[in-house]
């Protein structure tokens, strides 16, 4: 991966001079992309982000732009503080996931970022290139039962992440998603970090663990029971005792 800087009128686009030669702001824009389609999910996954599957006919990328969730986001919907270019939401989220890709882990390969500032607040937006196949963690188990060693397996797999420090700031049952072979992908990093070992990362699992069981609520017959979540741990504690 190479990474260039290109600063804009009113802001700064990072990318990988690998997979782009060019980039501009209108690369954030859908309108600008031959193919443009917006992302949509089961059981309430599709987020309150603005994303969008975007070609041009050679290869497909997430187009992602940050907006705040909760009572923040009813007040200043897609506005930061302006911090600095390397504390903006997505130049810190192209950074980590740049550095996740060069250690192996499954996570999308990040194309370009951009930040545009007015006066002391930002928007931004990020551009990934899209994995082929993958599904949320939602989505899977509403359509089929994961047995034994899907559910030992994805434990293995996050425990990955952990091993290596990985903290993701919103782990739930829609960003943990599986390609075709069931193999895990984590999406959505922003607010993520590379920290060392500690209790964040008894609460990661914890997190996701809620999801699942929020998930579950809102339709009593997914293919997930109790037993699937001690698999799920059977296979991130093996993995732990085995590193």
């Amino acid at each position: 991966m190479n990474d260039a800087v290109e600063k804009t009128r009113n802001g700064a686009i990072v990318y990988d001079t690998d997979l782009i030669n060019q980039i501009s702001d209108a690369a954030f824009t859908a309108r600008s992309w031959p193919s443009a389609t917006p992302v949509t999910g089961v059981l309430r996954s599709a987020g309150r982000g603005d994303t969008m599957i975007v070609g041009n006919g050679e290869r497909e990328f997430v187009l992602r732009h940050y907006v705040r969730g909760g009572l923040p986001g009813r007040l200043v919907r897609d506005k930061y503080l302006w911090t600095g270019e390397a504390q903006t939401r997505s130049f810190a989220e192209w950074r980590l996931l740049a550095k996740l890709v060069a250690l192996g882990l499954p996570v999308p390969h990040p194309a370009a970022a951009r930040y545009s500032r007015t006066g002391p607040v930002y928007s931004a937006d990020l551009l990934t290139v899209r994995v082929a196949g993958i599904r949320s963690l939602a989505e899977r188990i509403a359509q089929a039962p994961g047995d034994v060693e899907f559910w030992e397996n994805l434990g293995a797999d996050l425990h990955q992440f952990h091993a290596a420090g990985v903290f993701h700031a919103d782990l739930n049952a829609y960003n943990v998603q599986v390609d075709r072979n069931d193999k895990l992908f984590l999406l959505d990093f922003d607010r993520g970090k590379i920290l060392p070992s500690g209790v964040w990362q008894q609460k990661n699992i914890s997190r996701l663990h809620r999801s699942m069981r929020k998930i579950k609520r809102l339709e009593p017959k997914l293919y997930y029971v109790a037993a699937n979540w001690k698999q799920f741990l059977d296979g991130y504690f093996s993995a732990s005792r085995s590193a």
